[in-house]
């Protein structure tokens, strides 16, 4: 395998790790705060379909993006309704807006657009285009790190760099502000953060509206960057498979860019079967190939990458005392 194969496999993992690490971190934001969000997949689910559809029938990716995070936004609200206001069970909640988002946006496509619950194909102004970083073809002749430059780092959609913006931001406001020490407290032991009177139904909304920001933006990533459309079930499990990653990493920021990384090199992979031929003394079935990232999900949840400790009070609803 030649350099220039290897920068083509990096730049095709980073274009499809982005999705799951905007995933992952909404993950990360919820589960600090002790919800457990299963409907990752949902809002993303519904991020693309909306992202898609607005952006096509106003010819505006910006309004299909802003049209993707409030449907996200809006899964958020009916999952922090019913986990945190009435106390429901986390899990079923989030498996329901699972179930509610994969039917529901192949009804309203085909309600719509009439195409077998997709939505027409976008072009132009209704996606998001390569963005090419500053000195990109100057420094493309240069060795090593010319290629690395110009052909991994720059040409992806604005969508890319805010999701590996949003780790180190995600470090800082967990960290290094008053508001990321609350929300870490009230995910081990929210009684302290109420006596402190701290409003532990506040920090938890909060925590759920920031998971429903992310989710939109890898939603609408997904149908208006990554694709040119919205077509049915087009998450395919990707929100699950964002929750094996933060066990994976640990429910740690910098963790989740790794493991969203590996994640997406398994992918990017899967498409590149002459490269996996290259490298196996034998030829790898299509089906395995593209079937590694769901084997590794299962193989983290079985617990074989070591103890993963969640926060204490995560899925438990929170009940004052009187």
């Amino acid at each position: 395998m030649d350099f220039s194969t290897l920068i083509q496999i990096l730049d095709s993992t980073l274009r499809l790790a982005t999705p799951l690490l905007l995933a992952c971190l909404a993950g990360l934001f919820s589960e600090r705060s002790g919800i457990f969000d299963i409907g990752l997949e949902a809002k993303m689910l519904v991020a693309a379909f909306f992202s898609a559809a607005f952006a096509y029938s106003t010819g505006s990716v910006w309004i299909g993006l802003l049209a993707g995070i409030a449907a996200s936004m809006v899964f958020a609200l009916i999952h922090g309704v019913a986990s945190i206001t009435f106390r429901g069970n986390q899990l079923i909640s989030g498996v329901a807006l699972n179930f509610l988002a994969s039917g529901m946006t192949v009804l309203v496509a085909q309600s719509w657009f009439q195409q077998g619950g997709r939505t027409p194909s976008l072009i132009g102004g209704a996606r998001f285009e390569p963005i090419t970083l500053p000195f990109a073809d100057a420094v493309r002749d240069v060795p090593f790190l010319g290629p690395l430059y110009s052909d991994l780092l720059s040409g992806h959609s604005i969508l890319v760099y805010v999701a590996l913006l949003a780790v180190p931001a995600t470090w800082w406001v967990l960290y290094r502000t008053r508001f990321g020490l609350r929300l870490r407290a009230v995910g081990e032991n929210p009684a302290a953060v109420d006596t402190a009177g701290v409003s532990v139904i506040g920090l938890r909304f909060a925590a759920i509206g920031i998971a429903g920001l992310l989710c939109g933006i890898a939603g609408a990533y997904l149908a208006t960057g990554l694709q040119a459309g919205f077509v049915k079930d087009m998450t395919a499990g990707r929100g699950y498979i964002a929750l094996a990653a933060l066990i994976f990493a640990k429910w740690r920021p910098w963790y989740a860019l790794g493991a969203c990384l590996l994640f997406g090199l398994l992918q990017a992979l899967s498409l590149r079967t002459d490269v996996v031929d290259a490298i196996f003394p034998f030829k790898m079935p299509v089906q395995l190939l593209d079937s590694l990232p769901y084997i590794l999900t299962v193989v983290i949840l079985a617990g074989f990458v070591g103890k993963a400790i969640p926060p204490r009070a995560g899925g438990t609803p929170y009940v004052k005392e009187r």
